[in-house]
């Protein structure tokens, strides 16, 4: 969602810094953190010593009074567009209660069903979470694609056997080594169904134009 669909990254990043001087965590090493991750393991990672699900109350309650500078990325319309409803879905770190208002705050389709840092019991960069999603749409998660902007959630999807495209919205070509190709943002990402079948096409970033057998 955050860094693919939308970018609420500024909210994020204000939000784990409130949390990180309230816990006496260093704000940085708790933004860099906690990009990709679910609430509960950023917290694990930083204060052990707290209880995480009491802490991810209280970073959810900050997180929902901030939607300043929310804004839809390019492409985004577009391409969720051209995809039949049933075909895809969200797979994110955030609470359902944060996915939720955030899409409906960007104007977004809101699929019936996804997949949420509560609905799963690992995170990433462990696969879970995207075969989670692939089980929702009723597919192979070998015939997924997963965009991501993280290098956990790139490592997830890897993992779970899907072909990945990450963006270099938040993260460099060499911290997303586990993506298959690598695209500025969702722009120019077309579709093509027949019958049935849905086809992507893309232009990868001169840094990786690795064919999927080759990586």
């Amino acid at each position: 969602m955050d860094g693919i669909l939308i970018s609420s990254i500024a909210s994020v990043e204000r939000s784990w810094t409130t949390w990180a001087q309230l816990r006496a965590v260093d704000p940085s090493l708790t933004r860099e953190t906690a990009h990709g991750r679910r609430a509960v393991e950023t917290i694990r990672i930083l204060r052990p010593d707290l209880d995480p699900e009491d802490e991810l109350k209280v970073i959810e309650e900050i997180e929902l009074a901030d939607n300043e500078g929310l804004t839809v990325l390019p492409g985004v319309l577009a391409l969720l567009a051209a995809l039949p409803a049933d075909r895809w879905t969200v797979v994110t770190s955030a609470t359902e209660r944060i996915a939720r208002i955030r899409l409906a705050a960007g104007g977004l389709p809101v699929p019936a069903h996804l997949v949420t840092a509560d609905r799963v019991t690992r995170g990433k960069p462990h696969p879970e979470p995207f075969l989670a999603g692939a089980a929702l749409l009723g597919v192979s998660p070998v015939d997924c694609v997963v965009f991501e902007d993280s290098a956990s959630g790139a490592e997830a999807g890897r993992n779970a056997g899907s072909t990945v495209v990450a963006t270099t919205f938040s993260h460099s070509a060499e911290a997303l080594a586990a993506a298959h190709y690598l695209v500025r943002d969702l722009t120019g990402i077309s579709v093509e169904s027949n019958h049935g079948e849905i086809a992507l096409q893309l232009t990868p970033l001169a840094e990786n134009r690795l064919q999927v057998e080759e990586s």
